[in-house]
């Protein structure tokens, strides 16, 4: 990327803590809204809404306008929406925004959580055509054409979220009406998208630094679809390797001389046997050598999975940033932005507020040696939302304490792991 697009967007997350200057740029989803984008057209196209369990809707087609498939799912957040957007747990699946107006303060450069617009597909009750706010740059329309999705609203989201309430996610697909006999035909053979390795599909392939020679200890953070403000809130603690899902331990140790492990959220099943399981397989290490470790929402089910814990698929998961999780060491209540749809199953009480279809990963192996404790819970369903790693610096939480957006309250997570680094970079074995 170009330092004049730097200057006016992108994504810089070691531009404070790099020494010399030398941060690397990425680009941000709003970029693209800086070059020319395919016009509207002159009437909005009457569209469709079919789902799995028989449903149709009928509304207006925004975006780009074709033919879009996937999980159906809702999110209950009233702010956020580019940042929903862009975060790239949402690969797979058909967002159906439950706030009943969307767009009307616009898009923001350098405000995304990816590269990208994740949804395959997008549902809404109303979309803001002329945003309200100074630093816009273009509105909800633009932003889903510069990225060839398809979104449609005039649709009664309350009457999508309570059959998705009441079956669970399903399946759906939206698209022009004269294409109904597609669409229909298109859903009678549709998979899951998490059969299909989402994770591959989200993630960086090659290592590299984000901050370089910033005088912290060295992070890696693995990518299964991790989203851009965890990486700036690495990045004002440690000296961040951003990598791929699939990178070896020994490498990491060996080539990059890593103190610390750090896996992210992302999308799709955990127990995927493509890139989920290697990064799995990478924590599972560090974990057993004793290095500093933690996990965010997908990065948790991993760690789960490699402590011996089942996941499964939820009735229809958390989304929104609104949930209420209670910690069980502490006490105390804290108020967290989530993204997932799938849990760690409880040890003593299974699987909770689990979906109809009972996907699951099936009893595990313990390949850390080392106990799960559950620490979190999800104050609404009791269902899993943290564990400590007994014996070990390592910990991890479903939840997003980075809250892009969302309330603050668990934020202070971050500053807990790096004086688990730090801890353990003075010798001291007692960090976890």
């Amino acid at each position: 990327m170009s330092a004049g697009l730097a200057a006016q967007g992108g994504f810089c997350p070691g531009a404070s803590t790099a020494s010399e200057g030398n941060a690397p740029v990425f680009t941000d989803a709003a970029d693209s809204l800086l070059h020319a984008i395919s016009p509207a057209p002159a009437e909005q196209p009457i569209g469709l809404l079919l789902l799995a369990d028989g449903s149709r809707f009928e509304g207006l087609l925004f975006g780009a306008c074709g033919i879009a498939e996937g999980e159906l799912v809702f999110t209950t957040g009233m702010t956020g929406f580019q940042e929903s957007l862009t975060d790239p747990s949402f690969a797979g699946q058909v967002l159906t925004f439950t706030y009943p107006l969307i767009g009307n303060y616009g898009v923001h450069l350098s405000k995304s959580e990816s590269a990208g617009i994740w949804p395959r597909g997008v549902v809404v009750r109303h979309a803001m055509r002329e945003p309200d706010h100074r630093d816009s740059v273009a509105g909800l329309d633009e932003f889903l054409r510069a990225h060839s999705v398809t979104g449609i609203e005039s649709i009664d989201t309350r009457a999508v979220t309570r059959r998705v309430r009441e079956h669970g996610t399903l399946l759906c697909v939206l698209g022009p009406a004269d294409e109904e006999k597609e669409m229909m035909r298109r859903l009678q053979e549709m998979k899951a998208p998490d059969l299909e390795d989402l994770v591959d599909e989200v993630s960086i392939d090659e290592a590299v630094l984000l901050n370089p020679g910033f005088d912290a200890p060295r992070l890696a953070a693995l990518d299964c679809g991790i989203k851009y403000n965890i990486l700036r809130e690495l990045c004002r603690r440690f000296e961040v390797l951003w990598c791929p899902p699939d990178i070896s331990f020994d490498e990491l140790v060996d080539e990059w001389k890593i103190d610390a492990m750090f896996c992210s959220n992302g999308p799709g099943d955990p127990a995927h046997p493509g890139k989920a399981t290697r990064a799995r397989e990478t924590l599972a290490a560090a974990v057993a050598k004793g290095l500093p470790t933690m996990g965010i929402c997908l990065g948790h089910q991993l760690l789960g999975l490699a402590c011996g814990l089942s996941t499964y698929k939820m009735r229809y998961g958390h989304r929104g940033a609104n949930q209420p999780v209670l910690d069980l060491v502490t006490n105390s209540v804290a108020i967290t932005s989530q993204n997932h749809g799938f849990a760690v199953e409880d040890p003593e009480k299974g699987m909770l507020a689990a979906h109809p279809s009972g996907a699951n990963s099936g009893p595990q192996e313990n390949i850390t040696g080392h106990r799960a404790i559950v620490r979190h819970v999800n104050a609404n369903d009791r269902t899993v939302e943290g564990l400590d790693i007994e014996d070990r610096p390592a910990f991890s939480v479903q939840y997003h304490p980075e809250a892009c957006p969302g309330p603050h309250d668990a934020s202070p997570l971050f500053d807990r792991f790096a004086e688990m680094v730090r801890e353990y970079m003075r010798g001291d074995n007692d960090a976890s």
